[in-house]
């Protein structure tokens, strides 16, 4: 599976998707999407789930985001 990018930078990060393998179907069709995820390995899952985090977000998206928010405070005794 690939996803298809103009930019030069991106076209090496994904592979380019073969057209004649995506098709369009109605919603009340039954999927066989369940089925075909159930046959992959955890390890695949995951993999792909991280491909459609960094294609949604971009990569390392979570940590260039991440603010301190907690700081240590010193009172003094009581």
């Amino acid at each position: 599976m690939g996803f298809d990018n103009s930019s030069d930078n991106d076209s090496a990060r994904f592979p380019k998707v073969d057209r004649s393998a995506v098709s369009a179907g109605s919603l009340s069709e039954e999927s066989d999407e369940k089925a075909y995820w159930q046959k992959r390995s955890v390890e695949e899952r995951l993999d792909a789930i991280e491909l459609y985090r960094i294609i949604a977000y971009g990569h390392d998206a979570c940590t260039a985001r991440l603010q301190r928010v907690l700081e240590v405070a010193e009172f003094p005794p009581r």
